[in-house]
């Protein structure tokens, strides 16, 4: 799980020593490194599986700039939890993608299912994304209050 450093655009894993690193209410960041691939791809589901049920966000951000090969069963798994998340009102988001992973992505299922809208170039996109999809979403309840 990853946090923003306050008042900068880096990244890094939630912890302890950095209670002051900013999160986003309804935004999960989380990053694997390295390949995605047949062996590690359960274990790494397996991980993120009960933080998205214990987060309950709206939007995981899956941020694979450190991810340089995705194999099929890596790419199968991600279409799953992507259908596995829509299902229950959670959307997937696929970031920082380097140009072959995107190009594998944009040419499977999961890819249609995303669409555009579902990938990002890096996180500070992302995160600027889902920040005004939420002003977007509180805005018209709270003018309907506001008429009330």
């Amino acid at each position: 799980m990853l946090g923003r450093k306050a008042g900068t655009n880096v990244f890094r894993p939630r912890s302890p020593e950095h209670p002051e690193d900013e999160t986003f209410p309804g935004l999960l960041l989380v990053r694997p490194e390295g390949r995605l691939f047949f062996v590690n791809a359960e274990r790494v589901a397996q991980k993120i599986r009960p933080v998205v049920e214990a987060e309950k966000p709206r939007v995981v951000a899956f941020d694979l700039g450190g991810v340089f090969d995705l194999e099929y069963t890596a790419l199968k798994m991600l279409t799953e939890a992507e259908i596995r998340n829509r299902e229950h009102g959670v959307q997937l988001w696929l970031v920082g993608m380097n140009p072959e992973v995107l190009s594998v992505v944009q040419r499977s299922p999961l890819g249609q299912a995303l669409g555009r809208e579902g990938m990002h170039f890096n996180l500070e996109m992302a995160v600027k994304s889902y920040l005004a999809i939420e002003r977007a979403r509180v805005t018209p309840r709270e003018a309907a209050t506001d008429r009330a």
